[in-house]
């Protein structure tokens, strides 16, 4: 029982962002299992969730073995804290950073998993985001000046 439901709780959060350990808890009772609020919370010990940013600007739970597992709390505030600015020409977003805080905010954009982006490289100071084309580029730009509110 203990495996499916963990297995049940692994496919919820690859398929919807789930906040917290309650939405969870709903989500796996909407599928017939009867966990608590504790089983939960044991449950996301053991399969090592974390929480990272989704592209919404909300928290989810994932999978620590995902690419997002290294986004912590930590990064998001680093790059909250770091960007000086950000920019878009063409399908390039420019992200300015303070001094040597360019490579922790392209791990924590990279780590979004945002399917508009294509990669990102890091400077010194800057980071490039490559997305497919200018619309995507304006709709990333504003994504992230958002969080910075």
């Amino acid at each position: 029982m203990k495996r499916t439901r963990q297995a049940a709780i692994l496919t919820v959060i690859q398929e919807k962002d789930v906040e917290t350990q309650e939405e969870l808890a709903a989500a796996l009772k909407a599928q017939g299992f009867d966990a608590t609020q504790a089983t939960v919370s044991r449950d996301i010990r053991e399969l090592r969730l974390v929480k990272v940013l989704a592209g919404s600007g909300k928290y989810k739970y994932a999978q620590s073995g995902q690419n997002t597992a290294g986004l912590s709390e930590r990064y998001v505030r680093i790059f909250l804290s770091s960007v000086v600015s950000i920019e878009y020409a063409g399908n390039i977003i420019v992200v300015k950073t303070l001094s040597a805080s360019a490579d922790i905010a392209a791990e924590a954009i990279d780590s979004m998993q945002m399917k508009e982006i294509l990669g990102t490289m890091a400077g010194e100071n800057t980071v490039l985001v490559i997305v497919h084309n200018e619309e995507e580029a304006r709709s990333v730009t504003e994504h992230f000046r958002e969080l910075l509110k």
